[in-house]
């Protein structure tokens, strides 16, 4: 039994390292947003210059931010949520409504935004689709592939806060400090 929980506690680690190394990186894309918008006003304002590329440089770090951003807010237990009586329970009932919150409401959300972008992407990927404006950046099919990975690693972070939420219920939680 405790390879097993050694196994669960490894995976939820590892899952949980990689939500945390993916949301500093793309914390680091609001310091560009900053920049480039920064500059996209300088320009256009001061020298009569601009460019719809740098713009749409703007609103593709800002849904990087988002969308790869969101497993690391999960993780750090930072979505919005209805906390009434959740902060008065204890470890099991709480860790018994994150379980139930991961699979009854996390994994479906998360499979229909797979299962409904599935095509949106594909049919971007299919003409290599590029921005509608003169100028603009050309990789429309990347940015709406974050979608789908959007969607995984909310899944895989789901799925290690769920497995978390098993060894506590189950009193084993001092598998997951080891």
């Amino acid at each position: 039994m405790s390879v097993l929980l050694s196994i669960i506690a490894l995976f939820a680690t590892l899952v949980d390292a990689f939500s945390e190394w993916l949301g500093r990186l793309v914390s680091w894309l609001t310091l560009g947003m900053v920049a480039v918008t920064f500059l996209v006003v300088v320009l256009r304002y001061g020298f009569d210059l601009g460019w719809i590329a740098m713009q749409e440089s703007v609103v593709y770090m800002h849904s990087l931010v988002f969308l790869l951003g969101a497993a690391y807010t999960l993780k750090h237990d930072a979505h919005v949520r209805v906390d009434i009586l959740y902060q008065r329970l204890g470890p099991k009932p709480r860790a018994l409504i994150d379980f139930l919150g991961a699979w009854v409401l996390l994994m479906p959300v998360c499979g229909f935004i797979a299962w409904s972008a599935w095509d949106y992407v594909n049919d971007a990927w299919a003409v290599h689709e590029t921005s509608r404006e003169a100028g603009g950046l050309q990789a429309v099919y990347l940015l709406k592939s974050v979608i789908l990975i959007f969607a995984v690693t909310m899944m895989l972070q789901g799925i290690s806060q769920s497995l978390r939420a098993l060894l506590v219920m189950a009193g084993y939680d001092k598998a997951l400090n080891e």
